[in-house]
């Protein structure tokens, strides 16, 4: 999701450089960063070393950052925390940037989707099938290839949409993807960098949808910068995720994904293996809130923080104690 989308050996210097840079899903929102707790930069080795009795440790986070990251990336910090644990977090642009400290455990826990950490794990080999169950049994074994276990997935989903404005909508006749080829012009993308080449992304729409993209811009997973791109003409399609509560309110409109390119992008908790065998009981608290969130949820969620302007802080306390995980 956003996009969901290696750089091992540029992740350390790249955590080192100050706050870390954003994709979202999404200056620009491709260098915010969420830092509670701390420390921008984690170490180089795992951070809780294992849980005691009395002192349970630090749980080093990370995550793309766009609203729903950083709504997901607070509800885990707080659970978490209830739990007994610290949590420092920072969200990034894209996957490659903290997929390495994943497997290295500089980084322990991250919120992902299913169909997109999978990708990222079989090198970019592109995961088609949109059984939640069939996505997770075959991304399992690379997970545990790579150092990674995977907890228990959510129902709530979120995949890949792509939205052009009302006025293009209307007058070019178009409600389905497959219809934007019809038009007969090529079109301009605004996305995320790693839309590139993939099978849900820009890959899908030339591959699939026979749609002809002039050029991709890049500002990011359903940020204000893709939206802004679509509305001041700059580009005529843009990038975002099914859950995004601000289209209509600025005159856009998702378009059906008709020939089915996304796969099950349901949201689940992807850690580190070494510090999970150390810190067992955080599946328990993870698998609680999974087992919680709705599609539905996450929606009226996204809203909250774009919409009505909302701290993702408040948004995810609010929730988290109306649904007695606090």
């Amino acid at each position: 999701m956003g996009t969901r989308l290696s750089m091992r050996t540029l992740l350390g210097s790249m955590l080192a450089i100050g706050a870390l840079m954003t994709a979202g899903a999404c200056g620009s929102d491709e260098s915010s960063t969420l830092t509670p707790g701390g420390s921008d930069t984690p170490s180089d080795t795992p951070s809780s070393g294992g849980a005691t009795e009395d002192e349970k440790g630090t749980i080093s986070m990370s995550g793309q950052d766009f609203t729903e990251m950083q709504i997901m990336a607070e509800m885990y910090r707080q659970v978490l925390e209830a739990a007994g644990y610290t949590v420092d977090f920072n969200l990034v642009g894209t996957r490659d940037l903290y997929l390495p400290g994943l497997r290295k455990g500089q980084i322990d826990v991250v919120p992902e989707y299913l169909a997109g950490i999978a990708d990222q794990l079989n090198g970019d080999e592109a995961f088609t099938t949109n059984d939640p169950q069939k996505a997770l049994s075959e991304l399992e074994p690379l997970a545990a290839d790579a150092g990674v276990t995977m907890l228990d997935p959510s129902q709530a989903t979120d995949q890949n949409a792509f939205f052009v404005t009302q006025e293009y909508a209307d007058s070019n006749g178009v409600s389905k993807l497959s219809e934007v080829a019809g038009v007969g012009d090529a079109v301009t993308l605004a996305a995320a960098p790693d839309c590139e080449g993939r099978s849900d992304c820009e890959g899908g729409l030339t591959e699939v949808y026979g749609i002809e993209i002039e050029s991709i811009i890049d500002t990011g997973f359903g940020t204000q910068q893709t939206k802004d791109a679509v509305l001041e003409g700059e580009a005529q399609l843009g990038l975002t995720g099914t859950t995004d509560a601000t289209l209509d309110q600025l005159g856009l409109v998702l378009l059906e994904d008709d020939m089915g390119i996304q796969p099950a992008q349901n949201l689940i908790p992807a850690v580190n293996t070494e510090f999970l065998d150390q810190n067992p009981d955080i599946a328990d608290v993870l698998n609680e809130l999974s087992a919680t969130l709705t599609t539905e949820d996450l929606a009226m969620l996204n809203g909250q923080v774009d919409i009505d302007r909302q701290k993702a802080a408040d948004v995810a306390e609010t929730y988290l104690q109306d649904k007695e995980l606090l």
